[in-house]
């Protein structure tokens, strides 16, 4: 089948080069039995692929079984995944076979690779090689025949530096990357998806279909869709059913787009060498708004302690104007004063704070914590508190796997 024809028959919608580049390579690597690694961020469609890399090879008659590894808790994944032998663990009461001994013929697609505890990824590592596996709590060893199709939305170059994923697991996975492009790289089929979406939801609730004024179209085509095309449904959706005009403007649709005011979040740069700017690293785009806020705090700060030194020794005459800055600096948030501004006059402010101990020359400066931890903490109680608790929903928000939220709150002994 050429590329055409696996979008009609998976409901693929879009032209974009890397979205058929992608499909190409899965339907070129199909007939053989390499592994694949699809990599693209959360909500890109990944889970579509290993469909059609099963379904255009000889193992289609074969079984299919797609297990999500960070939804697995970390002391059953290897049960799960290789089965287990009575009496194996606690609560073992029958022998119990795993996914690879399921899907033997077959094609297993195993989402969320870089979840996977080390301990597994070398038992993973052995079926690649050599088609073995054992069982919890036994010796035997036990041959599968399995094509391996993995998929991650993290960087696993990046896990192996930090010794969380093996480098010779990556390798024997990698055999054939298929990179999934984000949906801001395809800015053509966004408008396409969101007609499919319309359509789609108007026969579900039976109701006519949302329609986008120029405006709007040209609002969603500029958004970064940092959700990929899982937002784009669920925007869709929300539109479709709250809204009762069916024509959408430019600023109900930007009601429903978080940090529409800003299409485009500030980009970290990477230092080169001798640039002299250091290099951060954050898991989302709200802390990387939150570093830039507390940013400009903390340099408004300095300005205030810098202006108010200036104007205290002298080194700048001081006019009615000044007078009514350092009123401003001095001015709390309320709308109030603290005591005893400086004067009018620079040299009897500094020989009045040298023989007065209650007069205060400065503003109290109060910093706000820039511990990430502190902001993780705080993100993750939102995002429990919005979903009353539920765990799951909480972690699609967060855009991290339930098992790694779970670690997150017993880490941080996070209530709730």
């Amino acid at each position: 089948m050429d590329v055409q024809q696996i979008k009609q028959r998976f409901g693929i919608i879009g032209n974009a080069y890397g979205l058929n580049r992608a499909i190409d390579v899965a339907v070129q690597v199909a007939p053989t039995d390499l592994s694949v690694l699809i990599t693209g961020e959360s909500g890109t469609g990944k889970e579509v692929f290993p469909q059609i890399i099963h379904q255009s090879s000889a193992r289609k008659h074969g079984s299919y079984i797609a297990v999500n590894c960070g939804a697995i808790p970390e002391g059953t994944i290897d049960s799960e995944l290789f089965g287990h032998e009575k009496g194996a663990f606690t609560g073992a009461l029958s022998e119990r076979k795993g996914y690879f001994e399921e899907a033997d013929g077959g094609t297993i697609f195993l989402d969320e690779i870089g979840e996977l505890p080390l301990s597994t990824q070398v038992r993973l590592l052995r079926v690649l090689e050599a088609g073995e596996f054992m069982k919890v709590g036994s010796s035997k060893v036990l041959k599968t025949d399995v094509r391996v199709v993995a998929a991650t939305n993290v960087d696993l170059e990046a896990a192996i530096k930090e010794n969380k994923f093996r480098e010779d697991l990556f390798y024997r996975l990698n055999s054939v990357p298929i990179k999934i492009p984000p949906l801001r790289d395809r800015a053509d089929d966004i408008y396409l998806l969101f007609r499919k979406f319309s359509a789609d939801f108007a026969n579900k609730y039976r109701m006519p279909g949302i329609k986008l004024d120029l405006a709007a179209r040209d609002v969603l085509g500029h958004y970064r869709w940092p959700g990929n095309i899982r937002q784009l449904k669920n925007i869709t959706e929300q539109i479709s059913v709250i809204e009762q005009a069916r024509e959408i403007d430019a600023d109900t649709l930007r009601n429903y787009l978080p940090y529409h005011g800003g299409a485009s979040l500030p980009a970290l740069v990477k230092s080169g060498a001798g640039s002299g700017v250091s290099e951060s690293t954050f898991n989302s785009e709200r802390e990387i708004l939150y570093k830039v806020l507390f940013d400009m705090k903390k340099d408004m700060n300095d300005l205030k302690k810098i202006v108010l030194e200036l104007i205290e020794s002298g080194a700048v005459h001081q006019t009615e104007e000044h007078s009514q800055i350092i009123q401003k600096l001095y001015q709390t948030d309320d709308g109030d004063f603290v005591s005893n501004p400086p004067t009018t006059n620079p040299s009897s402010t500094y020989a009045d704070s040298h023989s007065h101990e209650g007069i205060q020359d400065t503003e109290e400066f109060v910093e706000e914590s820039l511990s990430l931890a502190d902001k993780e903490i705080e993100l993750i109680k939102k995002a429990l508190e919005k979903y009353n608790g539920k765990r799951k929903q909480a972690a699609e928000e967060l855009g991290i796997s339930e098992r790694t939220l779970y670690r997150k709150i017993k880490e941080h002994k996070i209530e709730g």
